[in-house]
């Protein structure tokens, strides 16, 4: 399968590691340690023991991605950036603070932006 915008999320329900490996742009071996590192991501396991990654655990690694690579987070900083309620992982959590607010803007921006690139094409 191949994702023509990284971090776009095909309407399917279940993906392989492959799969999620290339959607969030990492390699399938990192998708095994933030497994291990981030307890949000939780992929179900097939008969044959295969990772099936389900569109909410996409979207926590996507999150995890940007926390990480874009807004330079340790594991532990990223870690407790989610834990806090971030509102992309936990819907529906309030969200104080201005560093926080101006985290969410710029985010909310950035999907915004990337909903009009959609829509034009």
């Amino acid at each position: 399968m191949e994702c023509k915008n990284p971090g776009q999320i095909p309407d399917k329900q279940y993906f392989k590691i492959g799969e999620a490996s290339e959607i969030v742009g990492v390699d399938t071996h990192v998708l095994r340690y933030w497994e291990a590192e981030f307890k949000i991501v939780k992929p179900l396991r097939a008969g044959s023991r295969q990772r099936l990654y389900r569109r909410l655990d996409l979207e926590n690694l996507l999150k995890i991605r940007e926390l990480l690579y874009d807004k330079g987070y340790t594991i532990a900083g990223a870690r407790q950036a989610l834990k806090e309620g971030d509102p992309v992982v936990n819907s529906g959590s309030g969200h104080e603070g201005g560093a926080k607010s101006s985290e969410f803007v710029g985010s909310l921006k950035q999907e915004l932006y990337e909903l009009k690139k959609l829509l034009e094409d």
